[in-house]
């Protein structure tokens, strides 16, 4: 069998039997070749081979399909045939790829094609699928698989959408024409490559005459010269974008442009006065404010920025201006005192100028300003003024009393020239030292001097106003306390001097200097000397060496410290200054023991106990037993003495928390030996001092007892008053222990509700009694009942 090629004819029927413009078959033409003896002979080539007539088909490969399809059918895309479909059902088509089955569905019989869905080319612009044609019967293929792409074919079925909804722009105010100040973009989602359906143009809906849009790029400019902030600040424009290139039946976007003129220096500043006038008053302190001026500027930022300066006064250097930067004022400040009694007007003339000045607009004018400033000085009471800053004044330290070492001097300032009285600060002269005349200001001595003890004074002077004692001026004063020669040299320290007992004569044992608190101008100068008193039987010897130092000196060689242990050898001191002071001083040598080298070993009473044969450990060994025997002894006496106060009853635990119980049961009332009735009775019969039975008796305390009276048969006491008069003997007794006790009072008393079952009370009464309720109490007190309750008779026995 012959092989066949089969070719594949797809028919595109676009709506209306392809008449809709822009719709079109695009197909590839390819040469197969027929079957055999189909086609016919139709000449030689030059070689005498026969031609034959080849047989042609068609493969397509691409469709176009309307998006957005409103129809109630499914929209028909395509055909798909093949040279082996005879009708008779054998061939069956099959189409695969992106949306095969889904969007796109194929009739396996007849090979048509239709989409299922509407389609958005927005969303997916091409759908690329796979065709071919198999046996139904053996699904072999009839056809190779041919690919082909149906294309979305766009409408205009899309606004043009701004980036943004609203813009922000700033442009220079009086900015000139053609000025660019921002630029929008809208973008469409229809397809560029087809029609005008992409195709936009911007144009201006609001915002003219001021602003103006170029319609192919949306750079939107100004349009208007002499634009000014300060009249109108802030544009609102509305751009529209519209596609079709604007044609009629073109979709549109619109989007709001905020335009806000920014500032330039284009307005110079201005006082709103020309002439500022303000009073101060003559006491206002140096650095004060005076005055605050200010100039206008219609410009912002620091554009408005502006510097103040004087260009004229008539009171140089006393006033200054500056600039507060966050208010833009003028601030005029004080930089010497004023004086009211001198001056009482001062003239400025003030200029004010821009910080930043722009040159395009010097044509506007000069961009600064000037004012005039009246500045009056209003008097004021002020308070006594010194002529001096400060006093330095000198006395000497003899000065006497009431002696005048010099003087302050003030006045009022004032016109009224009113008196001043002077007076001292006591808080800087405690010690009332000095005085003042509160008419004259003369300082004079109260107390005497002492120049070693103060050099300096300090002292403060005021100055009030008789009139007015609030007006108070003050001045330090320094007075300087001059040095008079009195006091005389003294050795410089305590000197601990000794001489061995092998020292050689004329041998120097020791070096002395001087001191002296006054201050000589030319400096000290001590002469040494030794007493009168001394110098007919001296053991030493002083030399002046003229430098404020002597020497010490034996006249001997040797000493014995058994003899004389300590010499005293008084030295005298004098000054060279007018008057000449002078003074005795003490030295003290010791006699030592010393080695041949002169280095001491003992002195004084050590060298008289290494004598007798005891060391100094031997000493210290001694002094510490008999400390140790007091100890002991002390120790000794208070451990006995703490003996003596042992209670009688020891036990490990407090007193306090044993309770004694005794269990024996007394006698009755036949058993007189327990207790004294007539003792409990009669209180006054106690002893006339007791004993504590807790501890050893170590002193005796007279008891202190309050008479009572005694219960008798006619005045029978309550037990309670009784019991109550010993709790109070037993609170005052000094020899009550320190600790909770009991005691114990068997005193029974008189006066029962339920009365007496003692027989010897029975005995007292004047009348028989009825005793046969005791029969009734139970068979305890049945022989009760039996003694108390029988026939007369039987009472009668008792």
């Amino acid at each position: 069998m012959d092989r066949r090629k089969v070719c594949a004819l797809m028919v595109l029927w676009a709506m209306a039997h392809l008449s809709s413009p822009g719709y079109g078959l695009r197909a590839l033409r390819r040469t197969t070749g027929g079957r055999r003896g189909s086609a016919g002979l139709t000449g030689q080539d030059a070689n005498g081979v026969p031609l034959r007539r080849s047989k042609r088909g068609w493969m397509w490969n691409q469709f176009f399909l309307l998006e957005e399809y409103t129809g109630t059918d499914m929209q028909y895309v395509g055909k798909l045939h093949s040279d082996s479909d005879r009708g008779d059902g054998s061939v069956r088509y099959v189409l695969t790829g992106e949306g095969a089955g889904s969007l796109f569905k194929i009739d396996e019989n007849s090979g048509d094609i239709h989409a299922t869905k509407r389609l958005d080319r927005e969303e997916k612009a091409y759908y690329i699928l796979h065709a071919k044609a198999v046996n139904r019967f053996t699904n072999e293929a009839l056809e190779g698989q041919s690919e082909f792409i149906i294309k979305i074919h766009d409408i205009n079925d899309n606004e043009p959408r701004f980036t943004k909804d609203l813009y922000m722009a700033r442009v220079p105010e009086m900015s000139d024409i053609g000025t660019s100040v921002i630029q929008v973009t809208a973008t469409d989602a229809d397809d560029a490559t087809y029609g005008n359906s992409a195709r936009v143009v911007y144009s201006i809906l609001e915002g003219q005459p001021y602003f103006s849009v170029d319609p192919e790029t949306g750079l939107i400019k100004t349009a208007l010269p002499g634009m000014d902030r300060e009249v109108k600040e802030n544009y609102q424009v509305v751009i529209q974008a519209k596609d079709m290139a604007g044609q009629m039946g073109g979709l549109s976007g619109t989007t709001t442009v905020s335009i806000t003129l920014s500032d330039v220096n284009d307005n110079p500043p201005r006082f709103s006065k020309t002439l500022y006038e303000f009073r101060v008053p003559e006491s206002i302190e140096l650095g004060s404010v005076v005055g605050l001026i200010r100039a206008m500027d219609a410009d912002i930022g620091e554009n408005a920025e502006m510097d103040y300066r004087i260009i004229g006064s008539d009171g140089p250097g006393m006033f200054d201006v500056s600039t507060n930067r966050s208010t833009q004022e003028g601030v005029i400040v004080l930089r010497k005192p004023l004086d009211f009694e001198r001056k009482r007007q001062y003239s400025l003339r003030v200029q004010v100028e821009n910080v930043h000045i722009n040159p395009r607009f010097f044509s506007v004018g000069p961009f600064r300003d000037e004012a005039s400033i009246k500045i009056i000085v209003e008097d004021v009471d002020e308070p006594p003024v010194f002529e001096r800053a400060s006093y330095i004044m000198e006395v000497k330290e003899d000065a006497a009393r009431n002696t005048i070492i010099g003087s302050v001097s003030a006045s009022d300032p004032d016109d009224k020239n009113s008196l001043v009285r002077y007076s001292i600060d006591r808080r800087t002269d405690m010690d009332r030292v000095f005085n003042i005349h509160a008419g004259n200001g003369s300082v004079f001595i109260f107390r005497e001097l002492d120049r070693e003890e103060n050099a300096w004074h300090n002292i403060s002077v005021t100055a009030t106003e008789f009139n007015n004692p609030r007006q108070i001026s003050r001045v330090p004063v320094y007075i300087r306390v001059l040095d008079v020669n009195d006091n005389a040299p003294t050795f410089a320290t305590n000197y601990e001097t000794f001489v061995c007992e092998n020292a050689k004569a004329n041998q120097r044992i020791q070096t002395v200097s001087a001191t002296d608190p006054d201050e000589p101008l030319g400096g000290h100068r001590f002469f040494f000397s030794l007493a009168q008193e001394a110098a007919g039987k001296a053991n030493f010897s002083v030399r002046d060496n003229k430098d404020n130092t002597a020497w010490i000196l034996t006249r001997r060689n040797s000493y014995n410290s058994l003899q004389k242990s300590v010499y005293h050898v008084p030295v005298v001191i004098s000054d060279g200054e007018f008057p000449m002071q002078s003074s005795t001083n003490t030295l003290t040598i010791r006699v030592c023991t010393c080695d041949r080298e002169g280095n001491m070993k003992l002195c004084n009473a050590e060298a008289l106990t290494a004598r007798a044969g005891l060391s100094t450990g031997a000493l210290v060994a001694i002094l510490l037993c008999v400390i140790i025997l007091l100890m002991i002894v002390v120790l000794f006496a208070a451990l006995r003495r703490q003996r003596k106060k042992e209670p009688l009853i020891i036990s490990k635990e407090d007193v306090r928390d044993n309770v004694v119980s005794y269990n024996d049961e007394g006698g009755g009332e036949e058993d007189t030996q327990a207790f004294d009735i007539g003792t409990l009775r009669n209180p006054e019969a106690i002893e006339e001092s007791k004993q504590r039975r807790d501890i050893v008796p170590e002193t005796f305390y007279p008891p202190v007892r309050r008479p009572v009276l005694p219960p008798t048969r006619d005045n029978n006491g309550d037990v309670r008053d009784f019991i109550n008069q010993r709790l109070q003997d037993n609170d005052s007794d000094p020899t009550a222990p320190p600790y909770d006790s009991l005691a114990t009072y068997a005193y029974e008393g008189n006066g029962s509700v339920a009365e007496s079952l003692s027989s010897l009370e029975s005995v007292t009464t004047d009348g028989d009694q009825d005793y046969n309720y005791l029969s009734e109490w139970g068979p305890r007190f049945k022989k009760l009942a039996d003694m108390y309750g029988g026939d007369d008779t039987y009472k009668k026995l008792w």
